[in-house]
């Protein structure tokens, strides 16, 4: 861009320096306080400034087993979520497997539902009181130890619900590659195993690294599926062990508690860190019109790996959602489920009895719409001074931006709660106990998921239409009104649609952040199942699985309306395609 004296360009970026400034309030307030104050309230007590303390909190024995713990867990799941998703990614994108937008959408609606509802429902079906096994006569003998209840349990459910992350970050890879690649091994006459070993593999190799560490981090990071299968099983993690210690003493342990975020946010950022510097060092750049196609043409095979992709699918999706609605039916936990014993009590209690259920669906739906709301609007504010209006610091303000959404929730909400503890200058008043500082975490959060497909909708704009528009007079909102808003709309509201279905299944943040009134469904269903109502939470879980299908069924409509890869279960489709 020119920017010299006189020319459109400089007052039209004098014209808009007001954005600037709302930018950098967003910024300051949702992304950096918060982290920099947990910070400081980590390193500074009552007393001043007390590193002894925190040494002493961070060496204790029970956040050493915890540490180890989270890596432990994070590790196992992030290897066997990677393994999976590679084999789902290069089915999907390198043979000639058939319904491949079916699996895509069942395999990545997976990874939408909450991990509270996953680990409930493992923890339904494989159990001796299963209602699933015990209509089918499998299920263990009474007395016997749920085996998804500690250690490897949590892996267990960590890996498949994860692996549609590592499968999404790996097609990513594989759209990448030149067609011509494949094309030169097969004049070559190399066979598929030997294209996909000699060539496929080391392409994608920085995603497959990716996708390790990200998978890590989201292991490490995870509340809802520790939580359920290991509090019982006294298997802590960090975000367990967090939420146990403040639940217990209040804000009295609130700079331990902060000692132990920072510890979780490091862990987080190691994978973080080691993510970028990886893809930086061995990333590769194609230039080519010709999309990656199937280069493996199965024969008689296709059939043994269309059913082990299938077994997958059902394992990781359809499984847990029978086993969910099987508990929700019976009428007491032991009973077998049949036609005479089914009803529907479990549903009619949470959604017209209990006061706590019915304030939790209405508390989530409006957290979770007035934070997709919100998002849209300041992710078009981000992605437009982003993409029009900076030439430097872009990278700093997008990993400010990605910051409160990549560090685990458990420390976004011990950052909301010292920044918001004490009464805020302005209002004089302290957010804490109040539905806002939920609102608040949530905007902190899901403001980087809003971000990137409007940013993506942002790139594809002309700026030639702006200018035109402004040399013939138009003002900044008009211009925003008339020509950014319209172009940018349908990739809003795909994001504000993301972003409800989100956060209206979120456990981590508000698990610390909720009090009474203010509950949301992912408290009300720890709460229930920590209660031993199992049919109560199951009922809950269906629900709001019910939803995410239908969101999910409106999103696919706006597909087609969408930059390319928008939506997560687009990536794994698109190769299909050739869009």
């Amino acid at each position: 861009m020119n920017w010299r004296r006189g020319s459109t360009d400089t007052w039209m970026q004098r014209e808009g320096r007001w954005l600037d400034w709302c930018l950098a309030i967003v910024v300051i307030f949702f992304c950096a306080a918060p982290l920099i104050r947990l910070f400081w309230g980590a390193l500074f007590r009552r007393t001043g400034f007390d590193f002894a303390a925190l040494l002493e909190n961070l060496s204790s024995r029970s956040a050493l087993s915890a540490t180890f713990h989270t890596i432990d867990v994070g590790i196992l799941s992030a290897t066997g979520a990677t393994l999976l998703g590679a084999f789902v990614a290069i089915g999907l994108a390198g043979t000639d497997i058939r319904a491949k937008r079916a699996i895509a959408l069942l395999f990545v609606g997976s990874l939408l539902v909450a991990p509270q509802v996953m680990a409930l429902a493992f923890k339904t079906l494989a159990g001796p009181s299963s209602p699933l096994l015990g209509m089918l006569g499998l299920a263990p003998p009474l007395g016997t130890p749920n085996p998804m209840l500690g250690k490897w349990g949590i892996v267990a459910v960590l890996t498949l619900h994860h692996a549609p992350l590592a499968a999404i970050t790996i097609a990513g890879g594989l759209r990448a590659i030149p067609q011509s690649l494949i094309d030169a091994a097969h004049l070559d006459g190399a066979q598929p195993w030997r294209i996909l070993t000699a060539v496929v593999i080391p392409l994608i190799r920085p995603h497959l690294i990716a996708a390790g560490l990200l998978t890590f981090v989201a292991g490490a990071g995870n509340f809802g599926i520790p939580a359920l299968l290991g509090v019982q099983a006294n298997y802590l993690t960090l975000p367990t062990l967090i939420y146990r210690q403040l639940s217990s003493f209040g804000p009295s342990v609130l700079a331990d508690v902060a000692g132990l975020s920072v510890l979780a946010g490091a862990v987080a950022a190691t994978g973080i860190i080691l993510a970028a510097v990886l893809r930086r060092s061995q990333q590769f750049t194609v230039q080519t019109e010709a999309r990656f196609r199937p280069f493996w043409q199965l024969g008689q095979w296709r059939w043994a790996v269309e059913s082990a992709i299938a077994l997958l699918v059902i394992v990781a999706a359809i499984l847990p959602a029978l086993s969910l609605v099987a508990t929700a039916l019976v009428p007491a936990t032991g009973v077998k489920l049949n036609f005479d014993t089914a009803t529907l009590s479990k549903f009619r209690e949470v959604l017209a009895v209990q006061d706590v259920t019915a304030r939790a669906f209405r508390n989530s739906f409006l957290f979770a719409g007035g934070t997709a709301f919100a998002v849209a609007l300041l992710g078009m504010l981000t992605a437009y001074v982003l993409e029009r209006r900076m030439t430097r610091g872009r990278a700093l303000v997008t990993l400010a931006v990605q910051l409160p959404y990549a560090v685990p929730g458990v420390v976004l909400s011990i950052a909301c709660i010292v920044l918001l503890l004490r009464p805020l200058p302005l209002i004089g008043v302290s957010l804490y106990g109040t539905p806002w500082i939920i609102l608040f975490a949530y905007i902190a959060r899901f403001l980087a998921v809003a971000l990137e497909p409007i940013r993506a909708a942002m790139t594809l704009l002309e700026r030639d239409q702006e200018e035109a528009a402004a040399v013939c007079g138009a003002t900044l909102m008009e211009r925003l009104r008339y020509l950014v808003l319209p172009a940018l709309l349908p990739s809003m509201a795909a994001a504000g649609l993301l972003v409800f279905l989100m956060a209206f299944n979120e456990l981590t943040v508000s698990a610390l952040l909720w009090s009474a009134g203010t509950e949301t469904l992912g408290v009300a269903l720890l709460s229930l199942e920590d209660a031993g109502l199992s049919g109560e939470a199951s009922a809950i879980a269906v629900i709001t699985a019910l939803f995410v299908a239908a969101i999910i069924a409106v999103l696919s409509r706006l597909e087609t309306r969408l930059p390319d890869g928008t939506l997560p279960w687009a990536m794994l489709a698109a190769i299909e395609r050739n869009r």
